[in-house]
């Protein structure tokens, strides 16, 4: 956490995201230079007899109450659909990858963050690669301590940084074809700023007819004090269009005390007090809030290397169940690399752990999006 005070950073230039350099990603990058268009390779066989197995063939705990689906269900365990996948437009904002004590908001010419960013797009927001379009800004995000404080500081980084993210979603949204889905995506500090997005920009605006998916990863989303700010509902089914898609992901024995109470101290979007208020949880899997399934359904996995510079997919590697407490367990500590959080918690790996279940999920709630577009002539009414 920074010891110093905090300075206030000068507005990015009105026209700033008109430059390519100010996005990861966006059309025009090409395939080499984009790393959102990243395809990892599927393992063979022989390499995925690794440490990753042991998690395989772990069964999971019964189904907890409230799931919509039973235990050992996988329900859909399919890979992507064939031929052209849905025409969509994705928004991704990368997680924290600046760490520096010596300010609050990183500079976009610390390259050491860029490059981290960088590495944490190929990762991540490659997901979502069947995307006709994605845009991955660059932004002056706040440090990893402004979100571990109660010091005022960190509200204002955090604050400073949503609005570059706000600058450059109005430039993303004058850029894609007026009559194209939007999916916003994001993990951590990125999902949170997601949901400022939805709140700010999206609910209850003509635009939110468009937004044909959200996820918002590795943030907590209370169903009580955040949800109803955001326009639209959780995921309740694996066919449902125009919703929130979350989860926080922890191995077993799970130990959260630390992450739950942050999320008991920090404020719901409606300005309450969250306390134990319950947690979104969409299972990656199934596609459905508070969904269990084995590992068998897991269509892959995405393991890195040690720096995280490159992966592959190995199958059937890891199942998932919400718990009670609206956390994502996935059993035994698969062996994914030395980045796992104290407590069990695989933070960093959220979406790598659900790599291609994620890439087929988006396909198909767009295509469902298309489907009642086309029957009604708008998207999904905000709670369908």
């Amino acid at each position: 956490m920074p010891d110093t005070e905090f300075v206030e950073q000068d507005p990015l230039e009105q026209n700033a995201y008109q430059d390519p350099d100010m996005w990861f990603s966006r059309p025009g990058k090409g395939v080499a230079n984009d790393p959102a268009r990243w395809q990892p390779a599927l393992a063979d066989a022989e390499d995925a007899e690794t440490p990753m197995a042991s998690a395989s063939a772990m069964p999971l705990a019964p189904g907890t109450v409230g799931s919509t689906a039973g235990p050992a269900t996988g329900l859909p365990a399919e890979a992507p659909a064939s031929g052209e996948p849905p025409r969509f437009a994705v928004f991704f904002v990368h997680p924290t990858s600046f760490y520096d004590s010596r300010a609050w908001n990183a500079s976009l010419a610390d390259t050491d963050s860029q490059a981290r960013a960088r590495l944490m797009v190929r990762g991540m927001a490659s997901a979502f690669n069947q995307a006709s379009e994605i845009w991955v800004p660059r932004y002056r995000q706040a440090t990893f301590g402004a979100f571990i404080t109660v010091d005022p500081a960190g509200t204002q980084a955090i604050d400073a940084a949503y609005r570059d993210i706000a600058q450059a979603f109005d430039f993303f949204i004058d850029s894609v074809p007026a009559d194209m889905p939007i999916v916003l995506v994001g993990h951590s500090q990125g999902a949170y700023h997601v949901t400022r997005l939805l709140q700010d920009k999206v609910a209850g605006t003509p635009l939110q007819a468009r937004v044909a998916m959200a996820y918002p990863i590795g943030w907590p989303i209370s169903i009580e004090h955040d949800l109803p700010s955001l326009g639209l509902p959780g995921c309740a089914t694996p066919d449902q269009a125009g919703c929130v898609f979350s989860y926080a992901s922890f191995a077993e024995p799970a130990e959260p005390g630390q992450f739950l109470r942050r999320y008991a101290e920090l404020p719901g979007m409606d300005g309450q007090a969250r306390g134990e208020s319950p947690i979104l949880c969409v299972n990656p899997i199934t596609g459905t809030l508070n969904g269990t399934a084995t590992a068998a359904s897991n269509l892959g996995t995405l393991v890195p290397d040690d720096e995280l510079t490159t992966g592959e997919l190995v199958t059937s590697a890891v199942g998932a169940r919400c718990a009670d407490n609206g956390l994502l367990l996935i059993g035994d500590p698969p062996d994914l690399g030395r980045y796992v959080l104290p407590g069990n918690n695989y933070h960093v790996y959220d979406i790598p752990l659900f790599w291609a279940n994620l890439q087929a999920d988006v396909a198909r709630r767009v295509r469902a999006w298309a489907g009642t577009t086309a029957t009604t002539g708008q998207g999904p009414s905000p709670r369908s």
